[in-house]
């Protein structure tokens, strides 16, 4: 198990921790580790999912509230944000209609997220109701874990088979810094990382943004996580959206975050990428967990783009970056048909550009922060 308050005395004095880890068998050097994830058959995917350019939309993300316990930087803006009023946010009974629809088109993973999604009362009550729905194939979640570990047995149970820990930090007090929250809720996102490996979660995914001068220094102590421990860290390029102060000269990308652990551990391997995959896989041999890298600004992934978005107050995007939107809450609410419903995100769909504008022009667009479109 790890050693919490070993580690934060550690960590408090650089995060040169490493001896942290519990024993867990190392995998034969370059294989992959086992994931409960898989390439999506698009035989199954209707035309109304499908875009101009050939893409099948297999992969629906859900926000389920536009609050947080965190105010990350890279996410929420230090004011906060306008919070949609309550009755405007999808009603249970709303998100498992629209889940229902998706996947009747063809969608097979959907991803909870928020805002922080544990925060939603109804959360395993909603898992439970999508576990119900026959094609789909994986129901997933995106948390900050703070929350995580006296809900994570009850949502496995529920139907939940796919995690993302969000965590850019391991010492408490740049934690503190970074999610302008107290420190005590590092050991809390420690605590569900240990619960859900304990659990089987397999892959668990830990996603650490990445921001030059506040934690590249911790990129070679993520990466040994991976050492005994059967988790995923995916690095995440820095990201622009409305109110997070973006800057390039924060901004780290892939080839130098790889560079940084190839001169540590020159044995490196590039791994296999599934299909539709965001993150670029690497492993060190003899590591039991592995390592990604999420390249949306240096290499973009588009051409491969499989996933739409539907925001906590019921608006579909079809492309995390831009901006466009179509309420499908109103249509909803209106009575509108199943084939009423599919045309117009058909539509939606149809209109999905080729690829992003890029970090710069992107820096330059009105679109919401992050909180308000969903991690």
């Amino acid at each position: 198990m790890f050693k919490i308050d070993s580690l934060a005395r550690l960590g408090a004095r650089g995060s040169k921790w490493l001896p942290l880890l519990r024993s867990c068998s190392a995998l034969t050097a370059g294989k992959q580790i086992q994931k409960n994830v898989y390439d999506y058959e698009d035989t199954k995917t209707s035309l109304s999912l499908t875009d101009t350019f050939g893409r099948r939309h297999t992969y629906l993300r859900i926000s389920l509230n536009e609050i947080c316990n965190l105010r990350c930087q890279y996410c929420m803006p230090a004011e906060g944000v306008p919070l949609t009023p309550r009755e405007q946010l999808l009603t249970t009974d709303e998100v498992v209609s629209l889940s229902k629809l998706f996947v009747n088109e063809g969608v097979q993973k959907i991803r909870l997220t928020g805002g922080e999604p544990l925060l939603r009362k109804d959360i395993v009550s909603i898992c439970e109701r999508l576990r119900e729905l026959p094609d789909l194939q994986d129901i997933a979640m995106t948390t900050n874990g703070v929350a995580l570990s006296r809900v994570l047995p009850d949502l496995q149970k529920a139907g939940l088979n796919l995690l993302n820990i969000s965590l850019d930090t391991l010492a408490p007090e740049k934690f503190e810094f970074i999610t302008r929250r107290k420190h005590t809720g590092w050991s809390k996102v420690m605590k569900s990382i240990n619960l859900a490996v304990d659990l089987g979660f397999s892959p668990l995914k830990i996603n650490c943004v990445v921001m030059k001068g506040l934690n590249d220094d911790e990129i070679c102590d993520f990466v040994e996580l991976t050492k005994k421990m059967p988790v995923d860290v995916r690095f995440i390029e820095y990201m622009p959206f409305d109110g997070n102060k973006w800057n390039f000269q924060k901004f780290v990308s892939y080839q130098e975050m790889l560079n940084v652990i190839k001169k540590k551990w020159p044995t490196l391997e590039r791994m296999y990428d599934h299909a539709n995959d965001t993150s670029k896989a690497y492993k060190i041999p003899g590591f039991s967990g592995q390592l990604g890298f999420v390249t949306s600004m240096s290499e973009h992934f588009c051409g491969s783009c499989n996933r739409l978005r539907i925001t906590a107050d019921g608006n579909l995007k079809v492309c995390l970056f831009g901006n466009a939107e179509v309420s499908l809450r109103d249509l909803l609410r209106s009575g509108a048909s199943k084939s009423e419903l599919v045309n117009v995100v058909s539509a939606a769909v149809q209109r999905k550009k080729k690829k992003h504008a890029g970090m710069f022009n992107i820096a330059k667009q009105k679109n919401r922060p992050m909180i308000l479109i969903g991690g």
